[in-house]
C-alpha cells in the first residue's frame, strides 16, 4: 500500500509538473487563451497573443500556437486535458513570431499545418533572423525546426471539416502583414480574426495600410456573433468594436498622404503623425513610429 501511495504522489508531481495553458470557452467548442497587452520581451518570452483551438466531432483544429516552444506544448496540454479528439489540423494566422513560435510542439500528433499561400515563403524569409534573434529578444533558443511552414497553402479560400463542423479559411491580400488568414466557424457564427483586428492594443502594420483598410471595410459589411481578435478582449458587438482601429489606420492614411504632398520627409512625419491617439492604444510608442515609416514607403509612390 505504501508503495502505491508513494507512485501515486510521484505521478501527481509529474503531471501538476506539465504546464497546462489557461483557456476560455468562449462558445461552444471554441477555446481561447487570452494573451497579455504587453511588448514580447525576455520576460513573457514571447507569449502575447491569443491563440487557441476548436473543437469538431472527429478533431481539434489548432488556431495559432503561441509564442514560443514551451507554451505550444502548454496549449497542446490544455487541448489533451479538453478532449480525447486527435489534433488534425494547426492554422497559423500569419508569419509573426508570437503566433508561430510554439508549432514545433504539434509535430508529433501527425497534424496538417495550414496558412496563407505567402506564409511559407514569409517563413523562409524570416526565418534565420527569428532563430538568430530569439534568445536576445525573446530569452528563448530555437532552431529552424521551430518554424514549421504549412503543409496546406490557402491561396482564396478553404474549407477544413472537423467533423459536423466545417472552417471556412479565407487568405486575405496584403493587409496587417501579406500572409494573413482569418478562420470563420459556422456553427457558432464566430470570426477568428487574428491580428486583422486589435483590440485596446495599438495595430501594427507589417504589410498595406490600404489593403488592411479595403479589408476591414469588407468586413465591417457582415455580422458576426463572435470576433476574436489577435490582441485584446472577446469582441461581441461587432462591427462597433473595430472602429477605434479602423479610425486610426484611416488618420495614419489622410495624414501621411497630407504630409507627403507637402513634401514632408519621414523623419518628420514621424514626430507629428497620429499624435492625438498616443493616450488611446497601449503600446502606442512601440509601434507607431514603425507603422508611420511603413505607411509612408508604401504611400510615397502610390499614384
Amino acid at each position: 500500500m505504501r508503495f502505491l501511495f508513494v507512485l501515486f504522489m510521484l505521478l501527481s508531481r509529474t503531471i501538476s509538473a506539465t504546464p497546462v495553458l489557461s483557456i476560455n470557452q468562449v462558445a461552444p467548442g471554441v477555446y481561447v487563451h487570452w494573451g497579455v497587452q504587453e511588448f514580447s520581451d525576455i520576460k513573457n518570452h514571447g507569449a502575447v497573443a491569443n491563440i487557441g483551438f476548436i473543437v469538431g466531432e472527429r478533431c481539434v483544429a489548432v488556431i495559432d500556437s503561441g509564442g514560443n516552444p514551451e507554451q505550444g506544448k502548454a496549449l497542446k496540454n490544455a487541448i489533451e486535458n479538453t478532449t480525447p479528439k486527435p489534433i488534425c489540423y494547426v492554422i497559423n494566422t500569419h508569419v509573426h513570431p508570437d503566433h508561430i513560435y510554439g508549432n514545433s510542439a504539434f509535430k508529433s500528433t501527425g497534424a496538417q499545418f495550414v496558412g496563407h499561400e505567402k506564409l511559407a515563403r514569409a517563413m523562409s524569409v524570416r526565418g534565420d533572423y527569428y532563430v538568430q534573434k530569439a534568445p536576445e529578444l525573446l530569452g528563448i533558443s530555437l532552431t529552424t525546426k521551430d518554424i514549421v511552414p504549412p503543409d496546406v497553402a490557402v491561396n482564396s479560400e478553404l474549407d477544413l471539416d472537423l467533423g459536423g463542423r466545417i472552417l471556412k479559411l479565407t487568405a486575405h491580400p496584403p493587409a496587417h502583414t501579406d500572409n494573413d488568414l482569418s478562420i470563420y466557424d459556422r456553427q457558432t457564427d464566430t470570426l477568428w480574426l487574428a491580428d486583422l483586428l486589435f483590440i485596446e492594443h495599438l495595430p501594427s502594420i507589417d504589410g498595406s495600410l490600404k489593403g488592411w483598410l479595403t479589408e476591414l471595410d469588407k468586413l465591417e459589411a457582415k455580422s458576426y456573433k463572435t470576433v476574436i481578435p489577435g490582441h485584446g478582449r472577446l469582441v461581441t458587438d461587432w462591427p462597433k468594436s473595430m472602429q477605434p482601429e479602423k479610425e486610426y489606420l484611416s488618420a495614419l492614411l489622410v495624414e501621411i498622404r497630407a504630409a507627403i504632398k507637402k513634401g514632408v520627409f519621414l523623419e518628420d512625419a514621424i514626430t507629428t503623425i497620429g499624435l492625438p491617439f498616443k493616450n488611446r492604444w497601449k503600446l502606442f510608442d512601440e509601434f507607431h513610429r514603425k507603422n508611420v515609416t511603413k505607411a509612408y514607403a508604401e504611400l510615397e509612390w502610390e499614384d
